[in-house]
């Protein structure tokens, strides 16, 4: 149990269903979805939308989901891949010829075809129980009369702003300037948008007055986007992929996401005696950041489209965790893996539901980089994402920027189970951080037997291009230790992360919990 008399915040705990994410409006309007006889899908889909108003420098209608859920009764967990692919005319060698090591990240080449809608549209018919149109009526309702800019959203919406271009800064800037804290933000083009989908369905925003709106933002910029990419979007269902540690079975989106890179690391990590180690202390953050630098080796040179890569039961199988954690020394750091394939971004939003029949989502959407590439639509002010700068301009590489190809993709929602049995949907924002983040969240409830707030509270590092980013809630002798390792330590301007999960217990109640680093909360009924 916390000590009550130091900052922090309980978990929340209910019966009936309950809904953690990163904005209370969010929350609010899938409880409320819930309570009208709507399912997890349904109330997660609805809150996910809104998101995309309430924080819309992180996700929005121009974007990509990935999501994990099981059915009521049943304790298999389903993945679906919400992501979109390249132009059919893109090219790597085109860029390539034009001068470009990558690709440029606030440029059309780096907008990929947004999947979020297609995926949410056919969910909600699959899945869920009270309709579309009911699902977007939250976010309509906010998009047209405004919502309050929360904290975390008006300090990341600064740091974001230069990102938006053209079209861009009138839909996302007030009187040229970014919002204030407690300013209202509107978005009433998406509204229009939204009142489309609902009334029409996914052919409303893929083909006619939306999707050539989104091209002709596109084609000014100079994209080679045709309106056939948009109308042949098709997402799918796919099969996850898992690994055990220690007893708790961690269930991750296979690839184009990057969840597999979290079972590397943890089984790079069951190599070690970490339950013997300070949680806090030098010794387990310096263990981690190793083991990190080496899984996000591995995804690096393997995860891509999954049509285009074939080391994925290699990536997983024991044997390479094995050899891995041999190159780790107690005693001091390695220098630092290859760079990273993609442009690390820290700007995603995730939300879990679990509802009375014990139905969990997890589903996590995102524009990648904060305000995406920053090029939106003149007229209804889509947001378009740069997930496309996950690619690699790589000769022959799996991740090779190609026309039709999905890229790796950073945003990864989570599951756990437990003696067969779904036991806790869980997400961690934060880009190229997140499969540490599994990781980490993991090793916190499995070795320290951390209350899931507390684990989700406790202070987090992340190697990450040479530096060992080390937050203040460690002590200054913790970030020598690891200097004397031979880290390159700096104590990173924003946090690192922020996460949501909801614990379906063993006697059948609900916890739910939600990062302090981000505005959001956990709620019930």
């Amino acid at each position: 149990m916390r000590d009550f008399q130091l900052p922090g915040r309980s978990a929340v705990y209910a019966e009936n269903g309950l809904c953690a994410t990163s904005h209370p409006l969010a929350a609010g309007a899938a409880i409320d979805i819930l309570k009208r006889g709507g399912n997890a899908m349904d109330a997660a889909i609805a809150g996910a939308v809104l998101l995309g108003i309430c924080e819309p420098q992180m996700t929005g209608i121009g974007g990509d989901c990935f999501m994990l859920y099981n059915r009521p009764g049943s304790h298999e967990v389903q993945a679906f891949n919400g992501s979109g692919r390249a132009p059919a005319a893109a090219n790597a060698a085109t860029l390539r010829d034009q001068g470009h090591k990558v690709i440029p990240i606030h440029s059309a080449h780096a907008v990929t075809v947004p999947g979020a809608i297609d995926a949410f549209c056919h969910l909600a018919e699959t899945e869920g129980r009270l309709g579309l149109d009911a699902l977007l009526e939250p976010a309509i309702h906010y998009a047209d009369t405004g919502v309050p800019v929360a904290p975390r959203v008006a300090f990341d919406w600064i740091n974001s702003a230069p990102t938006l271009q053209g079209a861009a800064r009138k839909h996302y800037l007030l009187d040229g300037q970014p919002p204030l804290v407690g300013q209202m933000f509107r978005a009433q083009g998406q509204a229009e948008v939204l009142r489309r989908i609902a009334r029409d369905g996914r052919d409303a925003f893929y083909t006619g007055e939306i999707a050539e709106d989104m091209l002709t933002a596109l084609a000014t910029q100079g994209g080679v986007h045709s309106a056939d990419d948009f109308a042949n979007t098709t997402c799918m269902a796919t099969t996850p992929v898992s690994g055990d540690y220690k007893g708790t079975e961690l269930v991750e989106h296979p690839p184009n996401g990057q969840g597999a890179t979290a079972i590397l690391m943890l089984n790079i990590l069951k190599h070690f005696d970490i339950v013997g180690m300070d949680p806090l202390g030098a010794q387990r953050t310096h263990i981690e950041a190793e083991a990190a630098k080496l899984a996000y080796d591995a995804r690096n040179r393997f995860i891509a489209d999954p049509d285009h890569m074939a080391r994925l039961q290699h990536m997983l199988a024991p044997e390479t965790a094995a050899g891995l954690a041999e190159l780790i020394s107690p005693n001091r750091a390695m220098s630092a893996a290859a760079p990273l394939s993609e442009s690390v971004h820290k700007d995603t939003i995730y939300i879990t539901v679990v509802d009375k029949d014990r139905m969990a989502v997890s589903l996590i959407y995102s524009i990648f980089h904060g305000f995406g590439s920053g090029i939106a639509s003149e007229k209804f002010g889509i947001l378009l994402q740069n997930r496309g700068a996950g690619f690699t301009l790589e000769p022959g590489h799996p991740n090779e920027l190609g026309g039709g190809k999905r890229p790796m993709h950073t945003i990864i929602p989570g599951m756990l189970r437990q003696n067969g049995r779904v036991a806790m949907p869980f997400g961690v924002m934060g880009g190229a951080y997140q499969p540490n983040g599994h990781a980490r969240l993991v090793s916190n409830l499995t070795d320290f037997d951390m209350d899931l707030q507390a684990a989700m509270d406790a202070p987090r590092a992340f190697s990450d291009g040479g530096v060992l980013n080390v937050e203040r809630g460690y002590p200054d002798a913790v970030r020598q230790q690891l200097s004397d390792l031979g880290h390159n330590v700096e104590i990173p301007q924003t946090a690192i992360g922020g996460s949501q999960a909801i614990r379906i217990r063993s006697d059948g109640v609900l916890e739910g919990a939600s990062d302090p680093r981000k505005d959001g909360c956990a709620l019930g009924y």
